[in-house]
């Protein structure tokens, strides 16, 4: 769970440059991120003297720094959440959060020629309320603060016909304040989608640390038939804890953007050397068959996966999904010859990094990947072909791939100076007053983006349905303002509509919901709402072929 912004101290800081008494890194590289289909953004990692970030947007940057939420950080250019830049710095010694958050300061401002002020401004919001009775108890400071989760009534891997089982998340939160609460509430597994791009305010009045438990299940979408509890994340608020949200505007504290350049200024010429090589190679590492689950049909309490100090723990993963992480695979065609048992074989993985990756941790984050990803392949990669002895290469195939045409666009002009993103759920200052979420499980709204930006952002939109890049065909210039929505496609499956990589509908009519639950998929919904096409055709792609592998890895 996210650490909570504690805004008292952030807000009673000035907002001047950095003085000459601020901590500062010792030196820094700064580039441009390279391009993936799905960028998001990876850190702050730190450790070993380094402090690194991933694929971070300018947005990203500036609420690592002031640490606020990104729904907080207000004005700037209209790149501040396209341009996606990697920093790796070197730490002049023991640190700590708050000074860390000073050297990222200073290194925006001498860097980026970054300005920033603060300010009040009402923002979309849920307010987090208390009633006449919350039923909280008061910590006794004993136990981990935080809150943990379980899960009862797990479903089965893969489609399930006829009415879904859903899971029942177990919410245990000690030491816990309403302030942090309500920071890292949207955090919690399945969540986020309660929330419609909106955040959480502490507005319960409720002071010090308390103890609770509370259960939920996930957001359904409307005609979806259930089995079992189906319990909202607001009922268990309000019904559980004595609680309630509440949506509205509320005034907040803000970060307000005054200036920005797009590129940093240059890296010191030798900025490399200061740097020791990533480590290829974990400090010691075994990979084992993995341990079967307890009998019954709910094993509640299996070990999850665990990233800390270092050390990794990656129970019950098969050797598939083990591949397509160290590899970066972004969907099945691109690797090929996998034998059948890599998908059902299941192992344990426990290694040790060496001491001077800044690794991270796995924790839950709405914002960003937690633990480093690019230090940690080369590493399982290594751990792979030894003890599987594996051998690969790669070379180009044609596979599925998309253009996007303009059949019959329906569009609206942007304003060129406004800020370039998508998001969940319909935005703040949007006119569009449909809400598909409850019908069709995703609303995604896109404020001032040009046709080859959507292109670029369709496969992160849509992972489930596009594994490559899309190419813009569509000849349309200029930003657009507009909302489309559609049915994930695990919902879309349930519905029997189409599947990922499934033919795009024609152009020639008007495309039908899959059945009477309303389920649409993207290809659907793109012609339907947007008056866009998807059109599929082979495209050549790197692709990992698998040249020899074992079933059974080699003695520890």
């Amino acid at each position: 769970m996210r650490v909570c912004v504690v805004l008292c101290m952030l807000f009673g800081a000035a907002f001047g440059q950095s003085s000459d008494a601020s901590p500062k890194f010792e030196v820094a590289e700064i580039h441009a991120s390279p391009r993936i289909t799905q960028p998001i953004v990876r850190g702050p990692f730190f450790g070993g003297g380094r402090y690194e970030v991933h694929y971070a947007t300018m947005l990203d940057l500036v609420r690592f720094a002031y640490d606020v939420d990104p729904e907080r950080v207000s004005g700037g250019p209209s790149w501040l959440e396209m341009n996606r830049y990697d920093v790796a710095a070197k730490l002049p010694g023991p640190s700590t959060k708050e000074s860390r958050k000073l050297m990222l300061q200073d290194l925006l401002s001498d860097r980026f020629k970054l300005v920033v002020h603060k300010d009040s401004k009402p923002i979309d919001a849920f307010a987090l309320t208390a009633g006449k009775k919350p039923a909280l108890k008061e910590a006794d400071g004993e136990g981990e603060k935080g809150c943990k989760f379980t899960i009862d009534n797990q479903p089965p891997k893969g489609p399930q016909q006829g009415p879904i089982q859903l899971p029942v998340l177990n919410i245990t939160c000690k030491n816990m304040s309403m302030e942090a609460f309500a920071a890292g509430i949207l955090d919690l597994p399945a969540a986020g989608q309660y929330f419609d791009n909106k955040v959480v305010v502490d507005k319960t009045g409720l002071k010090g640390e308390w103890n609770f438990n509370f259960k939920f299940t996930p957001k359904v979408p409307a005609g979806i038939q259930t089995v079992g509890e189906n319990i909202s994340l607001f009922d268990a608020v309000e019904k559980q804890l004595g609680l309630k949200l509440e949506p509205g505007s509320v005034p907040a504290p803000v970060i307000v953007v005054d200036s920005v350049n797009a590129k940093p200024t240059d890296n010191p010429p030798d900025v490399a050397s200061h740097f020791p090589p990533v480590p290829t190679e974990f400090d010691v590492a075994e990979i084992k068959p993995a341990v079967p689950p307890p009998p019954g049909p709910n094993p509640n309490n299996q070990q999850r996966a665990q990233i800390k100090n270092g050390r990794i723990y990656i129970p019950g993963i098969t050797l598939k999904n083990l591949v397509t992480v160290a590899w970066d695979i972004n969907g099945d065609e691109m690797l090929i010859n996998a034998p059948k048992w890599m998908d059902s074989d299941k192992f344990d993985v426990i290694a040790k990094a060496p001491a001077n990756v800044a690794l991270g941790e796995l924790t839950q984050s709405r914002n960003a990947i937690p633990f480093n990803l690019d230090a940690l392949r080369p590493m399982l990669q290594a751990l792979i072909v030894e003890k599987f002895k594996m051998k690969t290469h790669t070379e180009e195939r044609p596979v599925n791939a998309y253009s996007l045409v303009a059949v019959k666009p329906k569009l609206k002009k942007a304003d060129p100076t406004a800020r370039t993103r998508w998001m969940e759920g319909v935005g703040s200052d949007s006119k569009d007053t449909k809400n598909a979420n409850a019908t069709l499980g995703r609303l995604v709204t896109c404020q001032n983006v040009s046709m080859a930006q959507f292109a670029e952002m369709l496969p992160g939109i849509a992972p489930g349905y596009l594994h490559t890049d899309v190419i813009d065909n569509t000849g349309l210039q200029g930003g657009y303002d507009f909302t489309f929505s559609f049915s994930p496609l695990g919902a879309l499956q349930m519905a029997g509509g189409k599947g990922a990589d499934s033919a795009p509908p024609s152009s020639d009519s008007m495309p039908e919901a899959a059945d009477s639950t309303g389920a649409l998929s993207l290809f659907d919904a793109m012609t339907r709402e947007l008056g866009l096409k998807l059109e599929q055709h082979k495209r050549p792609t790197k692709v990992l072929v698998i040249d020899q592998i074992e079933q059974k890895p080699t003695d520890n």
